[in-house]
């Protein structure tokens, strides 16, 4: 659902009292036209109709009103990724697909959204129900990794699906923010986003000794997943993937 949408519902709800929600609206607003270093909170009040010391009745300030939106926009993010992800059906390579896809829709459709969750300075790890959001999204994306590295060819050191996630994240990140984001940031390409993020993951796997094989895996091809590597000698440590690491 597009922050448009809900800001209709905000408008009429806030003349019941959904104070909140209107403000968060508001907020969503500023960003998509001028991101969320360009408004101050008294900004949102405006927006919202109301005064300068509203917002205080349920943000403590500024920063408290990004992260709240972030939240909202990392909730949203984890169901698309999920869906698209759908448990790696029909085959795991597919899926797989159906997930780069779906994280670059994410970023050109919601553009405030991704500004407040990746743009905003807002520490992921300031907020218990942020961090737990944003890392909700994230294991979407390592669950995927985990199911691609039981693939690895038999012969092939088996890559760490911790590290796998992040560099795959990376290069989704990295085209989201390039060329897939819909606001006026972002640059023209001569392929669709969508085309090149495959490019490079295709690139990255056969890097890696997969075989690339563009044509759908025979029925009960992909082996049993094994046990996960241990952690010693992964060179990847636990930890907050989206955000600031501690």
């Amino acid at each position: 659902m597009s922050w448009r949408k809900e800001q209709r519902r905000a408008e009429r709800g806030y003349h019941h009292g959904n104070l909140k929600e209107a403000l968060l609206q508001a907020a969503l607003g500023l960003i998509a036209e001028k991101g969320a270093a360009g408004f101050t909170f008294a900004d949102a009040a405006r927006m919202a109709g109301v005064s300068a010391a509203a917002p205080y009745r349920h943000f403590r300030d500024r920063d408290e009103l990004l992260s709240s939106i972030a939240q909202r926009g990392f909730e949203q993010f984890e169901a698309r990724l999920s869906a698209a992800w759908d448990d790696g059906r029909p085959d795991t390579v597919t899926a797989f697909e159906r997930v780069g896809k779906a994280y670059l829709a994410f970023a050109r459709e919601e553009p405030a959204f991704y500004n407040a969750m990746f743009e905003s300075g807002v520490p992921v790890d300031a907020n218990a129900a942020l961090q737990a959001a944003s890392e909700r999204a994230f294991n979407v994306i390592r669950a995927a990794a985990e199911r691609l590295a039981a693939l690895t060819p038999p012969g092939t050191p088996r890559p760490p699906a911790m590290m796998m996630a992040l560099h795959i994240w990376s290069m989704a990140h990295g085209v989201a923010s390039l060329f897939s984001r819909g606001d006026a940031a972002r640059r023209k390409l001569p392929m669709s986003p969508d085309e090149l993020l495959e490019a490079e993951v295709l690139i990255y796997l056969r890097g890696l000794g997969f075989p690339i094989d563009r044509r759908p895996p025979a029925r009960g091809a992909e082996p049993p997943p094994v046990p996960p590597e241990a952690p010693s000698g992964s060179g990847v440590p636990p930890g907050r993937p989206w955000g600031k690491p501690k």
